[in-house]
This record gives structure tokens, C-alpha cells and sequence, in this order.
């Protein structure tokens, strides 16, 4: 256990250095009431109602907290172990990349909203991939790993907002005549790209919408540099589920964290 506020504080420098950024479990007192035994409940456990605050790393099957607790002589710094939980070891043979997704998350499917996709499609003039549209209902408004953002209909942001922020790139690229997209260009030209994603680090996630079949659309992703393209030729739920567990996928997390979560924005608080 670390002495003083200053070593807790070293200490949580130092597992962030490490493990990369933690998730908030406890804050002020208030627990995270959706945290499960595969998102670090283990950690909240021992404490009860005398938690103060808890932030969790994943580290192979375990969970590495670091908080505060009350005691009878005060609040005291406190660091633990748990044993975590492997979210994909009931996968059923012939899963989808959708469910594969829904295990290494350890997201609840039950609260999945309804979206009105002849609507949304009519708005954007296309139709949409089919993994993604399924991807919108049973997850909605928010990001996985805390990176990478999904665009859906409806979003409380407009630069996440898949409707108005189509339409705003492409006014955008009609206005410039930018070459940001060289060589391809903005949708709605034929084969044009398509956002559907992005993160906090200028990474942005496209569509190439070559070919009338939206399921066979590739993807290209650019960083924040010129000429960074990078193709996957695969669905849309594919990419999500190799990002998040495959260490040699070019935009990987499986390289930082050893267990996945997604944090909701909206209204849809849902994560299991």
C-alpha cells in the first residue's frame, strides 16, 4: 500500500505508464452501478460503501485497481488484484463478428434501440451496410476503448451525427475543392468516401461505396498525416472485433488493454 497521497499518486502515474489509460469505476463516492465481474466489479467488492474512488487497469485475465477507501482513521489509499473474466470464452461456434464483438465488450443486447434506417438512408442516399446498421441498435451513441467513436443517426454531436455529418463533408468538399481525400474524393460522388467512425486522435474511418452491395464495401482509414491510407477489405463489425482483439491490426487496442469496453454517450446506458 502506498504512504500518502503522494505515493498514490506515483503509483497511479506509474500503472498509467504502463497499462495505459484506466477506467473510472468509482468517482466521489459513486460506483459505476453497470460495473461487472468483466468490467473490474472484483476491484469494488471488497469496500462497499466505504469506497471512495477506483480506477481499474487490465492486465492478461487480471484487474489492477488503484483508489481510496474510508477506514476508521480516514480516507486511505488502497491498490488490489482481481480475477477478471475472459468476455469471448462462451463465443458458440459459426458467431458472427457481430457477436464477437457483443463477448469481448461484455455489452448488454437488451436495451437495443430502433432506428429508422429508410429515413436515415433516404437522407444520405444510400443504403448502409448491414453489420453496421446492427452495430447502431445494439450499442448506440458512444465509443469503444474510449477511441474509436462510431457515427450513427441521431448522435449529440453534429461531427458524429452520420446523417449531418455527411452532409457537412460534403459541402465542405464541394465549397474547398480540397484534396484532403486524394486520391479518392468525398461521397455522394460514385465511389466517393463515407465516414462512419473516428477518434479523439484524427483518425477517420471511411467507406469506399464502390459497387451497389454496401455489405462488400472496403474500408480506408487516414491519420492526421498526408498519404496515410490504409485499406481492410472486410465488414464493418469485423474491423471493430480484429481492432479490439487482434495485436497486429494496424489500429489495434488489443495492444494496450486486455479488456474492451464501450463507454455510451447518450441516453443509452447499457454497458454490462
Amino acid at each position: 500500500m502506498p504512504s500518502g497521497r503522494d505515493g498514490f499518486a506515483d503509483l497511479h502515474e506509474a500503472l498509467s505508464g504502463r497499462y495505459g489509460q484506466p477506467r473510472n469505476l468509482a468517482v466521489d463516492g459513486y460506483a459505476d452501478p453497470t460495473v461487472t465481474r468483466r468490467t473490474g466489479l472484483g476491484l469494488l467488492a471488497p469496500f462497499g460503501e466505504r469506497l471512495v474512488e477506483m480506477r481499474a487497469w487490465a492486465h492478461g485475465s487480471r484487474w489492477i485497481g488503484c483508489g481510496s477507501a474510508r477506514f476508521d482513521d480516514g480516507i486511505r489509499p488502497v491498490v488490489l488484484v482481481a480475477e477478471g473474466q475472459d468476455p469471448a470464452a462462451d463465443m458458440a461456434e459459426g458467431s458472427s463478428w457481430l457477436d464477437g464483438v457483443v463477448a469481448v465488450t461484455g455489452w448488454d443486447v437488451t436495451g437495443a434501440r430502433t432506428v429508422d434506417w429508410a429515413e436515415t438512408e433516404a437522407r444520405i442516399g444510400t443504403a448502409l451496410p448491414s453489420d453496421y446498421k446492427r452495430l447502431v441498435e445494439l450499442f448506440g451513441d458512444g465509443a469503444f476503448d474510449e477511441y474509436l467513436q462510431i457515427h450513427i443517426p441521431g448522435s449529440c454531436f453534429q461531427s458524429t451525427d452520420i446523417v449531418r455529418n455527411t452532409k457537412w463533408l460534403s459541402e465542405w468538399a464541394s465549397a474547398t475543392k480540397s484534396g484532403l481525400w486524394e486520391p479518392y474524393e468525398a461521397y455522394p460522388t460514385p465511389g466517393g468516401l463515407l465516414q462512419w467512425a473516428s477518434t479523439e486522435q484524427a483518425d477517420q474511418f471511411y467507406w469506399l461505396t464502390e459497387g451497389a452491395d454496401p455489405d462488400r464495401w472496403p474500408i480506408l482509414i487516414t491519420e492526421d498525416i498526408p498519404d496515410s491510407w490504409v485499406r481492410f477489405d472486410g465488414t464493418t463489425t469485423e474491423f471493430v472485433y480484429r481492432m479490439l482483439t487482434d495485436r497486429q491490426h494496424p489500429f489495434s487496442t488489443a495492444r494496450y488493454f486486455d479488456s474492451h469496453w464501450f463507454e455510451s454517450y447518450g441516453s443509452d446506458e447499457n454497458e454490462g
